[in-house]
């Protein structure tokens, strides 16, 4: 587990990081810009590959997947070559860091004078099943989730997550009433894919079009629901927002154990902390040199890249992104957490943000 520091034991709710197997999408990293892009899937064909795996059998057995959490800092075999060679490197252009900083407006979806934007995203790290929270997020291409950088890849073995989905509002028994989103591209920090560092962990995930599973003739169809943020609206994001001048509430499935061995939580239902007050955090074990913590917060394994979100409207559903929970703390030792950080969201992150929103996919997935 994570050791000490300063006597407030941190530990991450989610991202075991494993061998993974032959993973083919193309990486990108801009000379001249801090974000790393990974390609998913691209094509309907590579949807369906992904979708085939989630059906609805697949996702009924839920409950037995792992919020995952990290192991001993042991070290780790090296990871499988893949099918596709060296990853290739682009250039991509880069953002204005004036227009990086511009704070998006939350957004209703089309239909309802409320939104469902939370849920979680399912994945795969060689032959096991993970997931972790997540949220959507106002885009222009309506098409970006914000979830945990471990809940999307692997530093420790330069690995994107396999098949990777999200569920807006998933039922208890693996129900999908707002569809199924296959990841088509995950924009991250390079240094978060280059050396794990917790203050860039967090990832914004394209989506291609939503679909439905549709019983017929003895098995199942897809069916087109649309864009995801059509469907389910999207919180806005800010930046900037120094602690303690702001309060959040958070958000996430907590499933996972307490330090004591305890399961207070089971990972069915949303759970939320706050409105608190936020305040700088560290741990030099990770990195980590700017976190943000908010205090009395019981979150467990689970919760992992749930919303931070300012000026929260429970009516609405929406309010401000400005993190993403990423660390779990026990603050006095006691064997139970207290808090939970998110890594700061800066300019820096808002490039990252709008690569994710900058990316279009295909019209038709199904």
């Amino acid at each position: 587990m994570i050791p000490p520091a300063r006597h407030l034991a941190a530990a991450a709710l989610c991202g075991v990081l494993l061998v993974l197997s032959a993973f083919t999408g193309i990486a990108s990293a801009g000379r001249d810009s801090v974000v790393y892009a990974v390609t998913l899937t691209k094509t309907a064909a590579d949807v369906k590959r992904v979708a085939d795996y989630w059906k609805p059998d697949q996702l009924k057995r839920s409950d037995s997947y792992s919020p995952a959490t990290p192991g001993p800092a042991a070290p780790v075999a090296s990871p499988s070559p893949s099918s596709s060679g060296p990853p290739a490197h682009q250039v991509t252009s880069p953002v204005t860091r004036a227009v990086a900083a511009q704070a998006v407006a939350p957004a209703l979806p089309r239909k309802g004078p409320a939104a469902s934007t939370m849920g979680k995203v399912f994945f795969r790290f060689g032959d096991k099943e993970f997931w972790c929270s997540a949220s959507a997020v106002a885009a222009k291409n309506h098409s970006v989730v914000a979830t945990a950088g471990h809940c999307a890849y692997d530093p420790r073995q330069a690995r994107a997550a396999e098949d990777w989905i999200f569920v807006p509002n998933p039922g208890p028994n693996g129900e999908t009433p707002q569809g199924i989103y296959v990841g088509a591209s995950i924009s991250m920090h390079e240094d978060w894919t280059g050396k794990g560092d917790y203050d860039y962990d967090y990832a914004f995930v394209t989506v291609h079009r939503g679909f439905k599973w549709v019983a017929k003739n003895g098995g199942y169809v897809m069916e087109d629901v649309g864009r995801l943020q059509d469907n389910v609206g999207g919180q806005g994001i800010e930046f900037n927002q120094k602690p303690p001048e702001y309060t959040v509430s958070a958000f996430g499935y907590p499933a996972g154990p307490q330090p004591d061995g305890t399961r207070p939580f089971n990972g069915k239902k949303l759970r939320m902390c706050g409105a608190g007050t936020t305040r700088w955090t560290w741990a030099v074990n990770l990195d980590l040199q700017k976190g943000v913590q908010l205090l009395s917060c019981d979150f467990s394994p689970g919760v992992s890249g749930g919303p931070w979100l300012i000026g929260y409207n429970e009516d609405r559903g929406l309010g401000n992104l400005n993190g993403v929970n990423s660390l779990t703390w026990d603050r006095d030792a006691e064997k139970s957490y207290d808090a939970v950080s998110s890594p700061y969201f800066d300019t820096t992150t808002g490039e990252v943000y709008r690569r994710a929103a900058a990316q279009a996919t295909p019209a038709n997935v199904t």
